[in-house]
């Protein structure tokens, strides 16, 4: 009996001690042992930045498909379970699929050291090049200048979402760093679509595309995007658009929808497309109703909201899309890693969130111990305690205010362990 992919993943995790170590050599190597799949694969659009880029992702995607086009399509991080991460042609990959592609990656990898985001993107470069579709969605890991996805020489088309801090530890400390880092998927010549940035952010990616001479649509500039009597209006250089608001919520998402409409309008797609890429969109745990399951049961006649935001910028975004909402006592559960920026991730929150039940991330060794999150919520002004688990969280709000809104947030890893627990 062949290993799981389950199997397989575990095993990949000890040819190389650390979990993140960015460089392109191993990915060269691996690559080259398996025929150089990723020349293979259909029209690359790559998209990197700190926040938006997975939305990003699925709004082309919604709009490739809207248009008729089949896009296969890499994402990181999982939510519930790793087949998330590769879709074939629109479709999630089979667990047959992935088992075999992971374990003929493992064999031609022969032992040597090798990171888990490198041998899976490695899998999906060969699962890509061996089926037919018209364009392949790559999303960036972390950063993107040493990103294993940044392996593509000639993108069709390169897309940089919001750049701020996140991941200091390895891009740096500074906006202007963390900015070098992604705009590091700029090519010579290639295209690429520009979110609005930060002034900072803004600078180091102009200069980037000054130097590799790459034609360029930077938000602002060349392109505009606004929420104007509940419409999203989109104006490029081929003219004004008028569309409904994007079905990802938060005032958040218009950028992201400009640059995923600009994006499709550059690529030759008309309006229906662009439609397609605002209505049609799906990315679980980006401020996500949860209407089913479990949970929702333990919440009665409480809102339960989901949302993997997990940086300051991501928080401010949050209690923006929050003040959107209809008035409603707010309460959240949160649990993050230790690797984030805790107070400055809550600190946007604390005007809008009624109170806060820290947790610890189920099954996550990286995970902030309770206490911790808890303290850095009262630190910028938030009433906070303990809870030892989402659901006692959630049966101890709503036992209190049971007409309340309940906000689970803080990681994607917090946001998957829900997803798995709700069903």
């Amino acid at each position: 009996m062949s290993p799981s992919s389950d199997v397989i993943l575990q095993r990949m995790m000890s040819l190389h001690p650390k979990h993140i170590d960015l460089t392109l050599d191993r990915m060269w190597r691996c690559l080259d042992r398996l025929g150089n799949p990723h020349e293979a694969i259909p029209p690359v659009i790559h998209v990197a930045g700190t926040n938006g880029k997975g939305s990003v992702q699925a709004m082309i995607r919604a709009g490739l498909e809207g248009a008729g086009q089949t896009a296969h399509a890499y994402t990181s991080p999982h939510l519930a379970r790793f087949h998330e991460r590769i879709r074939i042609a629109g479709e999630l990959i089979t667990e047959d699929a992935l088992t075999a592609l992971l374990d003929e990656v493992f064999e031609a990898n022969g032992g040597e050291p090798i990171t888990y985001f490198e041998i899976t993107t490695a899998a999906a470069f060969l699962a890509f090049a061996r089926h037919r579709a018209d364009w392949t969605l790559l999303e960036v890991g972390l950063g993107g200048r040493l990103d294993a996805t940044n392996v593509i020489a000639r993108p069709r088309l390169s897309v940089i979402t919001m750049v701020d801090y996140d991941h200091q530890q390895f891009l740096g400390e500074t906006l202007t760093e963390i900015a070098g880092e992604k705009a590091g998927i700029i090519k010579r010549g290639c295209p690429v679509v520009v979110a609005p940035q930060h002034e900072e952010s803004l600078a180091v990616i102009e200069a980037k595309i000054a130097s590799m001479g790459a034609p360029a649509l930077i938000a602002g500039q060349h392109w505009h995007a606004r929420a104007e009597h509940d419409r999203l209006v989109v104006e490029d250089e081929t003219g004004l658009l008028d569309l409904p608001l994007p079905t990802l919520r938060g005032p958040h998402q218009v950028p992201n929808a400009g640059a995923a409409v600009v994006a499709l309008r550059h690529l030759g797609f008309g309006a229906a497309a662009c439609e397609a890429a605002v209505t049609k969109a799906h990315w679980p745990a980006r401020m996500q109703r949860l209407k089913t399951g479990p949970l929702v049961r333990i919440a009665g006649p409480a809102e339960l909201w989901l949302d993997g935001g997990h940086n300051p910028a991501a928080g401010a975004a949050l209690a923006e899309t929050l003040r959107g909402l209809p008035p409603r006592s707010t309460r959240m559960i949160c649990g993050m890693l230790k690797t984030k920026d805790v107070e400055g991730y809550l600190a946007p929150l604390a005007g809008t969130v009624d109170s806060l039940h820290a947790v610890a991330i189920p099954g996550e060794t990286a995970t902030l111990p309770a206490e911790d999150t808890a303290a850095a919520a009262r630190a910028v002004g938030l009433e906070a305690q303990v809870a030892p688990s989402i659901e006692a969280a959630l049966a101890a709000i709503v036992a209190e205010t049971p007409d309340c809104r309940v906000l689970i947030s803080g990681s994607l890893y917090l946001a998957g362990a829900v997803l798995r627990e709700n069903g």
